[in-house]
C-alpha cells in the first residue's frame, strides 16, 4: 500500500495513546479488550483531551469525498482524518491526493488492490492514534454534525461505544421499504446472539474508545464489518449506548453500493462472528 502523510503528534496533556502497531496484532492484542471487560463504573474523558480519529474508507466517491472532508472539518472537535482509498477506479485518488497535499487529510493510504470496506477500515484503524475513533462513509448519507451526540456518552464516562441509530427519531430521507425490513431483521438476529437490544446494528456511525477499538480482533474485509464489530464489542462486555442520528440515504442511481446479496452475507457474518 502507499502511505502519504503523517499523523499529528498527540497533544500535550492528553493520555498516552497506543501507537505500537505490533501491540494490535501481537501477543498482547487482547489486553485492551480484557481491561475493558473488567471496567466498571464511570470513566469520564476530559473534553479538552478528546482526540477523534475519523476513519474514512473510500471507493469511487469522486463527487462526494471533498464535501465530506469539508463537513468533517466543520465539526469543532480535535481530530485526525485518515482516508483509505480502496483502489478506486474513477478520479477519487486524484481528489484525495490534492486534499492531502493541502493538509485537509492527515493521513492518506492507497490500497494497491480493492480489498473491501472492512479491510479499508482496518487499515485506517491501525494508523489511528485518537482516544476515540469513528467511521465516516465517503458519501453524503451520514452527517458529521451528529458527532457531538455520539461523543457525549463517552465523554461523560457512561459508554465505551456509541451507536448512531437511524430508527430512534432522527430526520431521514424516505426510501426503500424492504431495506428497512432487512435492516430490522439483521439487527434482531444480531441481538439474539449478542444479547443486546440495539435498534440499528448496521449503522455506519459507531464511536468507540480508541484503545478498545484497536484491541478488537477484526477480520472482515467487506460489509461484514458491522456485524463483526458489534459481536466483538458484546464479547468484550463494552458499555454500549445508542443515540438518534439523521440519515440521507442514496438511491442506486445516486451511487448506493449495498444490495440484497449483502444482506445474506450479513446473516452469515452474524453467525460466524458470534458463534466462533
Amino acid at each position: 500500500m502507499t502511505d502519504i502523510g503523517t499523523s499529528p503528534a498527540t497533544p500535550a496533556g492528553a493520555p498516552p495513546l497506543p501507537t505500537d502497531r505490533a501491540a494490535v496484532t501481537g501477543p498482547g492484542a487482547n489486553a485492551p479488550v480484557r481491561a475493558m471487560s473488567r471496567m466498571r463504573g464511570r470513566t469520564p474523558l476530559p473534553r479538552e483531551q478528546v482526540r477523534l480519529s475519523v476513519l474514512i474508507p473510500v471507493y469511487n466517491e469522486e463527487l462526494t469525498i471533498e464535501m465530506i472532508v469539508d463537513q468533517v472539518h466543520a465539526v469543532p472537535v480535535q481530530k485526525e482524518v485518515i482516508c483509505v482509498n480502496d483502489k478506486s477506479t474513477d478520479g477519487t485518488a486524484a481528489v484525495l491526493d490534492r486534499l492531502a497535499a493541502a493538509g485537509r487529510i492527515d493521513r492518506l493510504i492507497h490500497h494497491p488492490v480493492n480489498r473491501g470496506k472492512g479491510a479499508a477500515i482496518r487499515t485506517a484503524l491501525a494508523a489511528s492514534t485518537g482516544n476515540v475513533v469513528i467511521v465516516q462513509d465517503a458519501d453524503l448519507e451520514y452527517d458529521p454534525a451528529d458527532w457531538p451526540a455520539l461523543l457525549e456518552p463517552i465523554v461523560e464516562g457512561q459508554a465505551d461505544a456509541v451507536f448512531g441509530s437511524r430508527f430512534l427519531g432522527g430526520a431521514h430521507r424516505v426510501l426503500y421499504f424492504w431495506h428497512s425490513v432487512g435492516n430490522a431483521g439483521l439487527t434482531t438476529f444480531s441481538n439474539m446472539l449478542t444479547n443486546l437490544n440495539l435498534t440499528d446494528m448496521e449503522t455506519c456511525y459507531k464511536a468507540v474508545r480508541g484503545d478498545l477499538a484497536r484491541g478488537l480482533r477484526l477480520t472482515s474485509d467487506r460489509f461484514g464489518f458491522e456485524p463483526e464489530i458489534t459481536a466483538r464489542l458484546a464479547q468484550a462486555n463494552a458499555r454500549i449506548f445508542e443515540v438518534p442520528i439523521g440519515y440521507s440515504g442514496r438511491t442506486y442511481a445516486e451511487g448506493k453500493k449495498i444490495g440484497w446479496r449483502d444482506g445474506f452475507r450479513a446473516l452469515w457474518a452474524i453467525l460466524k462472528y458470534n458463534l466462533r
